[in-house]
């Protein structure tokens, strides 16, 4: 048996996940082993059964990669790497009527990401087990480990189809994200090698400077990034005649090469950037068109061939252009999405206050905004020294993901500092006056609100007593590692307009016990139960116990908060003295 043949009896017994896949008969592997293309063999749900070794090769994937996997989910894209619909895929409605049928022109994704054209045939086979299942041949025109053939990758200027295919497909992936790293990686996928060998995005920085963010060229199996070429550029001459300098100032498009030794005419810094780009790379032919935005130019796209032997020609140019006009769209949302988190994240926390010096007791909060840039939450803590030298201790969720809510937070804390000062009053007392004004002298709704004093004893105890307006419970983790929750003390959340009692609870808290106060967002969702999301809370506060209260919170805050939570997150917490 020839190493290959090895390789491909293996193939059909090892899965992704170290298990073992459905045994298939010894003549099935010989016959893949046999052929010198590409060659895999599905089941009637599609899932690959066995691969040979030729097909590992072509898509840059072990066999592990393939076995258990849905054929069509794993390989199966448009040309531009978007996953071909289950309705769109000819090839999966040949195997599963039992047809042959053959296609060229398709596109497989390999291991790395990067795609491959194919031309493949499928076949339903019966084997000497009886079982029907489905033969796959694919050819890889260009091998990717292999040289690539000139002239084979793009034409100038590209075909009418696919000119329009592409700018769609372009405005499909950079609209679809707010991300300003993810919309240039998928820009440059989009046009190398489709249009280049090699892809340079350069940025105008918010100071006004010139910064090369993404140097990116085709290499074996996908895109290559060179980050020794990026980083800050030089200024940008007014002057220049340089077609990089003509696009950062918003001049149309133009065709550019490899710059003339210097001296020459324009000897500035930002030419002689270029020219190690150019020396580096070893692009001949180029073409630069500007990204602009709806106010301002923001950078500038820079397209490079370097093994096809066919330049650029000004019948290219119009096809950057209404590249960069949609990138530049992009870009510009993305941005704007920036400032706009960055905005409501800086009013957010100065909104939030500075916690006091306690003598004894360790404190440390939190704030973490949602990941919408206008989801400026309600979520809110507070501490401070109340007239009787008890520290006060709050977190509260006002309704709302919006400016109304943060600005709702704060007047809502502000009122319950004004009372809580004002009268040496158990915590229900506070928060009943709290809920009968709210309506009238906020623009607070609803909201949840844990209120609670922390007061110190001569003996040396630290006593703790709060009310529940319908927050999640406090969590009180001992040194040792005992966690329990702070389970009573509840009533009604704040804006019902009942005027119901509040009940008050009170515990001794334990020498270097530590509490947490913290907010719905860290617990809610949607794929998992409350009483789940309270457990996994519990579980890491006491495994954590030990830990320095700023590291505490930033573990249990990251451990936690659930992956895909849309809801900022507020914690408070206060550790006492061991003795």
């Amino acid at each position: 048996m020839t190493h290959d043949d090895t390789r491909d009896t293996q193939a059909t017994r090892d899965t992704a996940g170290g298990g073992t896949a459905p045994t298939v008969p010894a003549s099935l592997t010989s016959l893949l082993a046999s052929f010198d293309t590409g060659a895999y063999v599905v089941d009637a749900k599609g899932a690959v059964v066995a691969v040979n070794a030729r097909a590992e090769k072509l898509l840059g994937r072990p066999a592990a990669d393939f076995l258990g996997r849905d054929a069509h989910e794993l390989l199966h894209r448009s040309r531009y790497g978007a996953t071909l619909p289950r309705a769109q895929c000819g090839m999966r409605r040949a195997y599963m009527a039992g047809r042959t049928v053959q296609s060229d022109e398709e596109w497989f994704e390999r291991g790395d990401g990067s795609l491959v054209p194919v031309s493949w045939l499928v076949t339903p086979c019966r084997t000497d087990d009886g079982a029907a299942r489905t033969l796959v041949l694919f050819h890889a025109p260009r091998d990717p480990e292999e040289s690539r053939t000139p002239g084979t990758r793009f034409s100038s200027p590209l075909p009418e189809l696919e000119r329009l295919a592409l700018l769609a497909e372009t405005t499909t992936q950079l609209t679809a994200t707010l991300d300003v790293g993810q919309a240039l990686r998928r820009l440059v996928r989009l046009v190398v090698p489709q249009l280049a060998d090699w892809a340079v995005v350069d940025l105008v920085t918010e100071r006004g400077g010139v910064h090369r963010s993404t140097v990116v060229h085709a290499g074996n199996g996908g895109l290559v990034r060179r980050e020794d070429l990026e980083g800050p550029l030089p200024a940008v001459p007014e002057d220049s005649l340089l077609p990089l300098a003509r696009a950062l100032r918003g001049v149309s498009p133009a065709l550019a090469g490899p710059p003339p030794p210097q001296p020459a005419a324009d000897s500035s810094p930002l030419a002689a950037e270029q020219s190690r780009l150019f020396a580096e790379s070893g692009i001949h032919s180029a073409a630069v068109a500007p990204i602009r935005g709806v106010r301002e130019v923001l950078g500038a796209l820079t397209l490079g061939r370097v093994e096809q032997t066919e330049a650029f020609t000004a019948d290219d140019l119009p096809l950057l252009e209404d590249i960069c006009r949609r990138a530049g769209l992009a870009l510009d949302n993305a941005r704007l999405y920036e400032r706009q988190r960055t905005v409501a994240e800086t009013m957010q926390r100065h909104l939030l206050p500075q916690l006091p010096h306690v003598p004894g007791l360790e404190m440390s909060a939190r704030y973490l905004a949602a990941p919408d840039a206008s989801q400026v939450g309600g979520d809110w803590y507070d501490a401070f020294v109340l007239s009787d030298g008890a520290t006060a201790l709050a977190v509260g969720d006002v309704v709302g993901h919006d400016l109304d809510a943060a600005a709702g937070m704060a007047q809502m804390r502000n009122v319950l500092r004004a009372y809580a000062w004002a009268r040496e009053e158990p915590p229900s007392a506070v928060v009943s006056r709290l809920d009968r004004a709210a309506a009238r002298i906020t623009d607070v709704t609803m909201a949840t609100l844990l209120f609670a004093r922390m007061s110190h004893a001569e003996d040396g105890r630290w006593t703790l007593s709060w009310t529940n307006a319908g927050h999640p419970p406090p969590l009180l983790v001992t040194r040792d590692g005992e966690a329990r929750f702070l389970t009573g003390g509840h009533g009604l959340l704040l804006g019902t307009g009942l005027d119901r009692p509040r009940p008050d609870e009170e515990t001794e808290v334990p020498p270097g016990a530590t509490l947490l106060f913290y907010t719905d967002g860290l617990i809610e969702e949607p794929s998992r139960s409350l009483d789940e999301g309270l457990e996994l809370l519990r579980a890491n506060a006491a495994a954590l116990a030990e830990q320095p209260p700023a590291r505490f919170t930033d573990l249990v805050l990251e451990r936690t908060r659930p992956a895909g939570n849309d809801d900022d997150v507020a914690l408070l917490t206060v550790r006492v003295p061991v003795e």
